[in-house]
């Protein structure tokens, strides 16, 4: 019997945890050997970053530069040894808007473990 690997645990950024990283969660969901969670930088976030989320990520995603600076100065502790990766997609777009749908899979799918 062939031991199975864990899955990688990804974790997605944005402001509000209201459009991008739902979405992106969403997406992501049925991925091989992946697990995702999604998380606002926010204080009125839906669902806000909390330490043990960043502890419990193996991979985080990032929507803009500015959200890749705010976890590194709020969690900087936690984020030893992770890997994060600004994706570069603005705040205009709605909850699984097609456009971003796309540039989620055309700048996600790279990063993630080959299923």
């Amino acid at each position: 019997m062939t031991p199975q690997c864990a899955p990688t645990r990804v974790l997605f950024i944005c402001s509000r945890n209201q459009w991008r990283s739902p979405t992106a969660e969403a997406v992501f969901a049925d991925a091989p050997g992946v697990e995702c969670l999604s998380a606002g930088l926010n204080h009125d976030a839906e669902n806000p970053l909390t330490a043990e989320l960043v502890d419990w990520a193996d991979l985080i995603f990032v929507m803009e530069r500015d959200h890749q600076a705010r976890l590194k100065a709020r969690f900087r502790p936690q984020l030893a040894g992770k890997t994060v990766v600004c994706l570069g997609i603005p705040d205009r777009y709605r909850y699984m808007d097609s456009a971003l749908v796309a540039l989620l899979r055309a700048r996600v799918t790279r990063h993630l473990p080959k299923g």
